[in-house]
């Protein structure tokens, strides 16, 4: 098995890997897994984690609505809704469904003339400071540049979310600027530092800038 994988497909679903890393589709056999990684990383997301203001609607998405949603938006082509997993069985033996640690989506994505994408991301705290997120990051936005040709690829940051920070430093996007109470995060209106690539600034593979003289991970 090749130890980078980004597909020339358009069409969802589509599942990226590198190494032991992997970004797929979630499926409803992950509902179990979703639920323990959500529940373990509370604490730990809580002071990102986008929430409902008062005036809201406060009913809660089940998994199922969650993954219907998803996929509606995945086949329109509107987003890229995959979880981060890893892969214990790779390269000796990949397994078919790597266990879910996380998320990097591409959402937002819009057509006609502009041709953009939203990147967001979250990892559970049991992988962190791998180097995970940067690497998913960099293989997200490979697949959107390489394959679907998106011009334009924009990641929002709270300016208190130093790991974040890090994050976009490692894959080489930009700051552009602030956006003014963005979202609802942590139960108030959230300023967010923008950080954009755009097709003309991005590599021939930001994995290879991500993984430099290192290999790819393994288990």
């Amino acid at each position: 098995m090749k130890p980078i994988v980004i597909p020339k497909t358009t069409r969802w679903p589509v599942t990226l890997r590198a190494g032991a890393l992997v970004l797929r589709p979630l499926t409803r056999m992950d509902q179990p897994d979703w639920d323990e990684v959500r529940i373990a990383n509370r604490e730990w997301l809580r002071e990102w984690d986008a929430t409902t203001p008062p005036q809201g609607m406060s009913n809660a998405i089940t998994f199922g609505l969650m993954l219907q949603g998803q996929r509606t938006a995945a086949r329109r082509g509107q987003s890229l809704p995959w979880v981060l997993a890893w892969d214990d069985g790779w390269p000796d033996h990949p397994v078919r469904r790597p266990k879910l640690i996380g998320q990097v989506s591409v959402s937002g994505i819009a057509w006609g003339s502009a041709w953009y994408g939203y990147i967001g991301y979250w990892i559970d705290h049991r992988f962190a400071g791998r180097g995970l997120v940067p690497l998913g990051v960099a293989l997200a936005s490979d697949y959107c540049f390489q394959t679907l040709h998106l011009h334009r690829l924009e990641i929002d940051i709270l300016p208190k979310n130093e790991r974040s920070h890090r994050v976009v430093e490692k894959v080489g996007f930009q700051p552009d600027g602030r956006r003014r109470s963005l979202l609802h995060i942590n139960g108030e209106w959230s300023d967010h530092d923008v950080f954009v690539m755009t097709a003309e600034e991005a590599p021939d593979s930001l994995v290879a800038r991500v993984l430099g003289a290192r290999p790819v991970p393994s288990a």
